[in-house]
């Protein structure tokens, strides 16, 4: 019965994350609350049509999953011979080679001093993957068989990911950036990363 009562509440959650996650769709296409005006010698600039980006969207979807895929698999003989361990492994190595696009497209803007689009590039990735990603591979977990998946997190891991939230919370809430709340940021990831690494 209570192997039953959790798998519930995680199909339960799961569905809710994900119709959340369906919902912000729409907003987020229109630009969402906070949209920034493009400047002028942007707004020449040609769109894909609707059919061609999902198009391009989903063929690079398949291919980044193949990539990952190979890249999990060429990481385990390190993982095994430097002695690191999988949430380790996972949760910063894979985690910083599977966002490496949003972080550069990011600090490239925040050094055209574009702070707006910057934060809003690397911060919808972590979202999107709350939201949409985690909620759908839980759901799938019990169509595909196998082991179901919860979205039960261990300790360390739900103090980090509040730790996170805060922070992000507090630095974006006054609109204003300096350059010592990106070393406060660097600094928490460098310490969630030392508690993974030998928590």
């Amino acid at each position: 019965p209570a192997a039953s009562h959790a798998s519930g509440v995680a199909v339960a959650s799961a569905v809710v994350l994900v119709l959340v996650f369906a919902a912000s769709i729409p907003y987020s296409l229109k630009g969402g609350a906070s949209a920034v005006t493009a400047p002028s010698e942007e707004s020449h600039d040609r769109h894909w049509p609707m059919k061609l980006a999902i198009l391009v969207l989903g063929v690079t979807s398949v291919l980044s999953a193949f990539v990952s895929d190979f890249f999990v698999q060429a990481l385990e003989p390190a993982i095994k011979s430097l002695g690191i361990s999988q949430a380790f492994a996972g949760l910063v190595i894979v985690a910083i080679a599977g966002n490496a696009v949003e972080n550069v497209v990011g600090i490239q803007l925040a050094l055209k001093n574009r702070t707006d689009y910057a934060l809003s590039v690397i911060l919808n990735s972590p979202l999107q993957i709350a939201l949409g990603l985690t909620p759908m591979l839980v759901l799938l977990s019990y169509v595909v068989g196998g082991a179901h998946l919860s979205l039960v997190m261990p300790p360390l891991l739900i103090v980090a990911l509040a730790l996170a939230t805060v922070a992000v919370t507090v630095i974006v809430i006054d609109a204003e950036t300096i350059w010592l709340e990106g070393v406060a940021l660097i600094g928490l990831y460098v310490l969630i990363a030392a508690a993974f690494w030998w928590g």
